[in-house]
């Protein structure tokens, strides 16, 4: 039964259409479950981040239909009724298994070898996992994606640079203010990234720190790590006019910000220059706001253009990389394809 993959990225489609296809965290298990009870796939996992929504699948062929089937099932999830061209890609064995450890290692990624998409990976297979949504196939494939990834980080220098949405966020924070040290920074949602971003910007010199999370706790213990100060999330808004960078990153199905909830604030900081960087998706602020004097909003694909420039410094690597992966790839599914050919042969891989 061959590894397949279906999905669309950040090279394929933009955020507008990627952010209707995410899937909330605490909707991927029933999602699973659906998915495997109506008989289309026997494992599956669904990795949804900022950047691609991808559904790795073990089916009982990778043909035409079997595609059809898993393209509809994203469709019917996330309700999108809008048209589809080439955004949606669907890939058979082994350019299935090459294109996981291409995404495990940072190699698909907007920021070329940034290692964010890794823990991301993980957490998408422990749930996955956790559920009972995974079997022989999956568990194998996705421990040698991390295998891999380990090895590509140690023996090349893929992650030279900025390696990092947040990192990436914090290069353009200093190009809008050209230093930090007298900025105050607001950073929404307590999420990994958000953390990250948030520790860069202080090892940049930003002067302090809030910290806003619909989970207060978390907030707290952030912002305490942090050496900044936590907001209720309720509250966060009323800092605004303090307020010189912030960083969106949080779970909302809609917007938080808007314009007609800024326009007034801007108002009463006196149209101070205001940078909002949105990498949550779907986006928490509204593009509208880009409109309104002295406020400048970038979101997840707006980074792309100060990816690009660390991204020079890396494609000598690629070629090395990619033959690692191949290897790999070819190394992993031969091991299966012979374990099937021999009677009473073990696994070769992981933990089943």
């Amino acid at each position: 039964m061959p590894i397949v993959v279906i999905g669309l990225s950040h090279h394929t489609s933009p955020v507008e259409m990627r952010e209707r296809f995410a899937f909330a965290e605490a909707k991927i298990p029933e999602s699973l479950q659906r998915l495997r009870s109506n008989g289309t796939a026997d494992e599956a996992v669904i990795l949804s981040t900022c950047n691609r929504v991808e559904l790795y699948a073990v089916t009982a062929n990778a043909d035409g239909s079997t595609f059809e089937a898993l393209r509809q099932f994203l469709v019917d999830s996330c309700g999108y009724r809008g048209p589809l061209n080439d955004e949606i890609y669907k890939l058979g064995e082994p350019q299935s298994v090459e294109h996981l450890f291409k995404v495990a290692c940072g190699l698909d990624s907007m920021v070329l070898g940034e290692t964010e998409i890794l823990g991301q990976l993980k957490t998408a297979y422990r749930l996955a996992l956790e559920h009972h949504h995974t079997g022989s196939r999956l568990n194998k494939a996705f421990q040698r994606a991390f295998n891999v990834a380990k090895q590509i980080r140690t023996e090349t220098n893929i992650q030279r640079g900025s390696v990092s949405v947040g990192s990436v966020a914090v290069e353009l924070a200093e190009k809008i203010f050209s230093a930090l040290h007298d900025r105050q920074v607001m950073v929404l949602g307590a999420g990994e990234t958000s953390e990250k971003t948030a520790r860069a910007l202080l090892s940049r010199g930003a002067r302090s720190i809030l910290v806003s999370n619909r989970s207060h706790d978390r907030a707290e213990a952030l912002a305490r790590e942090l050496g900044g100060r936590d907001v209720h999330f309720g509250e966060w808004a009323v800092e605004f006019e303090r307020i010189d960078i912030v960083i969106s990153s949080t779970a909302a199905p809609h917007y938080i910000l808007d314009r007609a909830k800024l326009e007034p604030v801007m108002k009463l900081r006196k149209n101070r220059p205001l940078l909002l960087i949105d990498i949550a998706v779907p986006r928490d602020i509204e593009p509208e706001v880009n409109f309104l004097e002295n406020v400048y909003l970038y979101n997840i694909d707006d980074l792309q253009a100060i990816a690009d420039d660390s991204l020079k410094q890396r494609r000598a690597e690629i070629a090395r990389c990619e033959a690692i992966i191949r290897e790999k790839a070819r190394a992993l599914l031969g091991a299966e394809r012979h374990s099937r050919l021999t009677p009473g042969s073990r696994p070769a891989f992981g933990h089943e």
